[in-house]
């Protein structure tokens, strides 16, 4: 039986996949409360929370992060960032900053959008990130953490990535017979496959790969 009146924090919400998750966690049973951290103002709901300011500034309302999970799916790349530093403040600072002061303000489950390839040895500045913060959420303590790891997204961008689109129209073409790890991921399973983690509160460490997103 699923458990009812949780409150879950959402990180990310006006992105392609936080798109989603937003829409999905309102009209999800067992959420009772929807904190959603922005920097411009979302449509009302009554079941939304919809603190408004550059996401550091809202580190220090501890009342929003007083919830039973948190769903992230903050991020960014070294483009729309404009350097591999302010990449790694967003992708890994950011999100260690929420997550560490979710989890001492009494959340248990976190679920995160990671990505296809996250290694902290790897090679790749963005593969590296994204393993490094798979680790080290590790290490804060949640009694359940979810990795969800797409690979290509597909879904329409409020920014231009041309690469991304060239990436996406070639994908499409050979889709059918690519693995399903290899496929373009769709946000809208990307989603429910975070909104999933914090419903179910299963204990210990999930990896959900591309393969199941496509």
């Amino acid at each position: 039986m699923k458990k009812e009146n949780l409150r879950v924090l959402l990180i990310g919400s006006t992105g392609v996949v936080g798109k989603h998750v937003l829409e999905l966690a309102l009209g999800e049973e067992c959420f009772a409360e929807v904190v959603a951290l922005t920097r411009r103002p979302l449509p009302a709901h009554p079941k939304l929370i919809n603190p408004v300011a550059e996401l550091r500034d809202l580190l220090s309302g501890t009342d929003w992060f007083a919830v039973d999970g948190v769903i992230s799916a903050l991020g960014a790349t070294q483009k729309i960032a404009g350097s591999p530093e302010a990449f790694r403040e967003v992708d890994y600072g950011l999100n260690m900053a929420m997550a560490r002061t979710a989890h001492e303000s009494g959340a248990k489950r976190f679920a995160l959008t990671s990505s296809l390839g996250a290694d902290a040895s790897s090679r790749s500045y963005y593969l590296r990130t994204k393993g490094e913060l798979e680790r080290d959420l590790e290490k804060i303590g949640y009694a359940s953490l979810t990795f969800v790891r797409p690979g290509l997204l597909g879904g329409v961008r409020s920014e231009r990535r041309l690469a991304e689109e060239a990436g996406k129209l070639v994908l499409g073409l050979l889709g059918p017979v690519l693995p399903p790890r290899w496929r373009i991921s769709r946000p809208d399973r990307v989603a429910k496959a975070l909104v999933d983690a914090i419903v179910e509160g299963k204990p210990g460490r999930h990896v959900i790969d591309s393969s199941r997103l496509a």
